[in-house]
């Protein structure tokens, strides 16, 4: 026998329909649009449970948990702190509690995500802590998301903010090819998946093309954007000893730079003078590292600013910007072969 509607709130509507609390505070206040589809599953569904809005489901369905979320793939990356005081200063200045988890892949089967509409009133996900279904299901329940370094499939309107990598990994490029004369240069993969690590790889690629260098596999490394990893994979390269002969290593990232530095410094290369190295975001650790590295600076905190900003667009019902592309700059230092600048 279904329960009288006495004893249903609002949370069991919104958990039936497979929407939010605040899709159905929409709804049933008319404050705001919500589509027919939605709509008529949530009538549906209020008819089944016997449900009756009153004054105390409204209240109910207009509250909030004052509370953002924040999704990292990791939280022991050096680029994060940057990104996560960006995100935090906005969250802040709208006096909002921020939460930051992370969430690997590898976990999803055996984990609930921990942040949603649970306890947050929103969520910044970072470039592939969430997949595409994840993603879906957020936006398919109307709960406010925004991405950082993905881009949302064609049919979501997700407010993303991103850099500019395609274009300075090929000035970056050209710089060792036209300056230092570098031509068998290694590219540390990034992370799969990630739109970063592809945008920079086809700036690697056009910078090639453009010098007529033929684009060599044996030239391509795991570097994931992890120190240790691209560690073990470039050392893992100069232990054979017939590897192919190389003049530059870019790193993808600065935190794969370190492992790069290792790596060659073990196995007996001089920085600049053997082995030209670059990377990019530029770090705070890059300009003290041993040489200082040459990169690209990215707008990291911006990024986290732009996104907080984004979201508190979507809590507060205005219109956000869907797409934001920032700029990013090259820092030339003396791991390429410059001089100190």
């Amino acid at each position: 026998m279904t329960k009288r509607s006495h004893s249903i709130t609002i949370r069991d509507v919104a958990r039936k329909a497979g929407v939010s609390v605040a899709t159905v505070s929409r709804y049933i206040n008319q404050n705001a649009p919500v589509s027919e589809k939605l709509s008529a599953r949530i009538e549906e569904v209020m008819d089944q449970l016997d449900f009756v809005p009153h004054e105390t489901a409204r209240q109910l369905a207009l509250s909030t948990r004052n509370a953002v979320g924040l999704l990292l793939t990791n939280m022991h990356n050096p680029f994060f702190g940057p990104l996560l005081a960006g995100v935090e200063s906005v969250v802040r200045a709208n006096g909002f509690n921020l939460l930051v988890a992370s969430y690997h892949s590898n976990l999803r089967a055996e984990s609930n995500l921990p942040l949603g509409p649970h306890n947050t009133d929103g969520i910044i996900a970072f470039a592939d802590s969430l997949n595409d279904a994840e993603i879906a299901s957020f936006y398919e329940r109307d709960f406010p998301i925004v991405l950082i370094h993905k881009t949302p499939t064609n049919s979501q309107a997700i407010p993303f903010t991103t850099i500019e990598n395609k274009a300075a990994t090929r000035k970056l490029i050209n710089h060792l090819i036209t300056i230092h004369n570098r031509r068998r240069i290694i590219l540390m993969r990034g992370s799969e998946h990630q739109e970063d690590a592809h945008w920079r790889e086809e700036g690697f690629r056009a910078a090639l093309e453009e010098h007529d260098i033929p684009f060599d596999e044996r030239l391509v490394l795991d570097g994931s954007f992890e120190s240790e990893i691209a560690y073990n994979s470039l050392k893992c390269f100069l232990s054979d000893p017939h590897h192919p002969d190389f003049d530059a290593v870019f790193a993808g990232d600065d935190d794969a730079a370190i492992g790069v530095y290792d790596a060659l410094k073990e196995a007996g290369y001089r920085i600049p003078d053997d082995i030209s190295v670059v990377g990019f975001d530029d770090s705070l650790m890059a300009p003290f590292m041993s040489p200082p590295l040459t990169t690209v600076r990215a707008p990291t905190e911006k990024v986290g600013q732009s996104v907080a900003h984004q979201l508190f667009c979507l809590l507060e019902k205005k219109e956000p910007e869907l797409v934001t592309l920032l700029p990013t700059e090259m820092i030339l230092r003396q791991s390429c072969g410059c001089k100190e600048s």
